[in-house]
């Protein structure tokens, strides 16, 4: 499904260096994340802080729903945006639970929500179909809240398979298309990500990217920015299309900006 020039974007985009001027961007399109069992209210206000940095904001704070409203609370006055995982990691709820938990997170405070794309349903072809879950997302909240659609790239069997999932998550109204919950061994891979913006730019929708998992070093994350304007154009990747999940890469850029 990867054609040869496809392919030679990746290698280009595998040599880029990170400038300072790369890394403040990719800075502004960080989504500051931490998603582990240990998580306390200390480790939240940590991350919080960290959110502001003398380089300008991140995109935005990730916290598992029980954090949202502290982080709204704490960030209320920046221009960071507060963000939550849905059904998360698995994608195994039937809608109508995905709907409910999206109620009670923006009730909290949620401005944005990553949803765990019902992978394994759309794998085996059983009911209910996986749009239904991203459409869930869409009748809680309705198009204010951004839906990033973590489709977990990794556990495909092939890029057919990937881009398919693509395809029915820009239908059901996705706002970004995000590789990987970062919990299964394969985490973002620059093929994957290629076939998700290959998807982006067929639709031509004005729908983003977010790559997440196992990125955490400048170098990775100039890649996916890098391949992202190859393909979607100079200028594409803002903090409104592009995104980086990630909560070790930070530090490292703020060195480098």
């Amino acid at each position: 499904m990867l054609d040869e020039a496809t392919l030679a974007l990746i290698e280009e985009a595998r040599r880029v260096e990170v400038t300072p001027g790369l890394a403040r961007r990719l800075i502004a399109s960080i989504d500051l994340t931490s998603l582990e069992r240990e998580d306390t209210p200390e480790k939240i206000a940590a991350l919080c802080r960290a959110a502001v940095t003398p380089k300008g904001p991140v995109a935005a704070v990730c916290v598992y729903p029980g954090f949202v409203r502290q982080v709204r609370e704490t960030l209320e006055g920046t221009e960071v945006k507060v963000a939550t995982v849905i059904d998360f990691p698995e994608g195994n709820s039937d809608p109508l639970d995905v709907m409910r938990m999206v109620d009670e997170a923006l009730r909290e405070g949620a401005e944005e929500i990553d949803l765990v794309f019902p992978y394994r349903r759309f794998l085996s072809d059983s009911a209910p179909p996986a749009s239904k879950n991203v459409r869930a997302v869409r009748d809680a909240g309705g198009y204010d809240v951004r839906c990033k659609v973590i489709l977990e790239s990794g556990a495909y069997p092939d890029f057919e398979r990937l881009a398919a999932a693509a395809d029915v998550a820009i239908q059901s109204g996705a706002d970004f298309l995000k590789t990987s919950t970062g919990k299964i061994a394969t985490g973002a891979t620059p093929e994957a990500a290629a076939v998700i913006l290959s998807c982006i730019e067929a639709a031509g929708l004005p729908v983003g990217f977010k790559a997440s998992g196992g990125i955490r070093e400048p170098a990775a994350a100039a890649l996916y920015l890098t391949l992202a304007e190859a393909m979607l154009g100079s200028g594409w990747a803002t903090p409104a299309n592009f995104r980086i999940g990630a909560s070790s890469l930070l530090p490292k850029l703020l060195e480098l900006a």
